[in-house]
């Protein structure tokens, strides 16, 4: 009987250890300070002026000067049109010009004659003003003729697509031997001068933005290297497509020599009213007392866990800014929070399950 309440008793004490025996929980440091205030936003580089570049009237596009990515300078000619059409048209112009200029010198001679015969009574004063009348209304025709012929010639000059400033052709549209209409783009000129970066800011967050905010710009080939920059415009109206308002970064400074067209970026904007804060995983939120929030943390002496009520920021995709509750160097529960209670001792790992704590050790019985 002795014998079989001794193995009860083991037996028992077992259990016990099992049930004691410490749970693997992943845990992490609470990240950031400055830099978790920072939110990147992906952009590329663009030309401050863009100007696409087109034909003012119709037609065939018989040669194309220069290509993409070629450097021009203002008056440059970049493509030209048949200007076979246009030249007809001037020339046809031109003798409407001349015929109303002959039929103007007519009436003028008429209107001479009986200026002296309506003087010596020969003719009535009707008749006189009717000359003068004619006069007048082949005056306007050679007014009319003259303005048709200048359009006609500005048509012929239209033939050629010049390069209105200095810059570089960042994109072309068109062909040679392709028929285009008017204002039809033909190329993109990126002007010389300011650079910027393109991006796009999220719609539940656009009041935190402002133009003449300070932000950094960081190129993907070259990382760690942030320029100095602000924001220049935002858009008023989000894209349809998108739901994203689109924003630019005007570069600072040495900045602009720093960047080539079309190179892709970051784009760091300081968090509003979070500016050093630091960040937590979502998965690591709890709901704590009375509704509010908290955290598991590690005591790192007994490895155990404790829930400590936290302040959080807004909410990001996957991580959340901790305004107060937790310190850089507390060790807290970033998964499987939900199933621990008050109390309990864990074994804290990494997100590769290395141990970071020593699993304190038992107390002797």
């Amino acid at each position: 009987m002795g014998l079989f309440l001794g193995l009860a008793l083991s037996a028992c004490g077992g259990s016990d250890e099992t049930a004691e025996t410490p749970r693997p929980a992943m845990v992490v440091h609470p990240v950031g300070g400055v830099e978790a205030a920072l939110t990147a936003y992906a952009g590329e580089v663009r030309a401050r002026e863009e100007s696409p570049l087109s034909f003012r009237v119709g037609g065939n596009l018989t040669r194309r000067n220069v290509d993409a990515g070629a450097r021009v300078r203002r008056g440059e000619i970049l493509a030209l049109l048949d200007p076979g059409d246009f030249s007809l048209q001037e020339q046809a112009a031109r003798a409407e010009l001349a015929a109303a200029e002959a039929e103007l010198a007519r009436t003028r001679g008429d209107r001479d004659r009986y200026a002296k015969l309506v003087e010596q009574s020969v003719v009535s004063r009707s008749a006189y003003d009717a000359q003068v009348a004619a006069w007048k209304a082949a005056d306007g025709r050679v007014r009319a003729a003259r303005a048709q012929m200048e359009v006609m010639r500005n048509q012929a000059g239209y033939s050629q697509l010049r390069a209105p400033r200095d810059g570089v052709i960042a994109s072309r549209q068109a062909e040679a031997g392709q028929v285009v209409a008017a204002g039809q783009t033909i190329y993109t000129l990126a002007a010389d001068g300011g650079r910027e970066v393109a991006i796009g800011l999220p719609e539940n967050r656009i009041r935190e933005f402002s133009v003449d905010q300070p932000v950094l710009v960081e190129l993907w080939n070259a990382p760690g290297e942030r320029l100095p920059g602000a924001i220049r415009e935002i858009a008023p109206a989000a894209d349809p497509q998108t739901r994203t308002y689109a924003a630019r970064v005007s570069l600072v400074g040495e900045a602009v020599n720093a960047v080539e067209l079309g190179q892709s970026a970051r784009v760091y904007v300081q968090e509003h009213g979070a500016k050093a804060a630091l960040k937590l995983p979502l998965s690591a939120v709890q709901r704590g007392a009375k509704g509010g929030t908290a955290v598991w943390v590690v005591d790192p002496k007994t490895a155990k866990v404790s829930l400590r009520p936290v302040r959080l920021g807004a909410y990001g995709d996957t991580e959340v800014p901790v305004l107060s509750g937790v310190a850089a160097t507390d060790w807290v529960v970033a998964g499987g929070g939900h199933l621990l209670r008050e109390g309990v001792a864990v074994t804290p790992v990494d997100r590769d399950n290395r141990p970071v704590l020593a699993v304190p050790a038992k107390e002797a019985r």
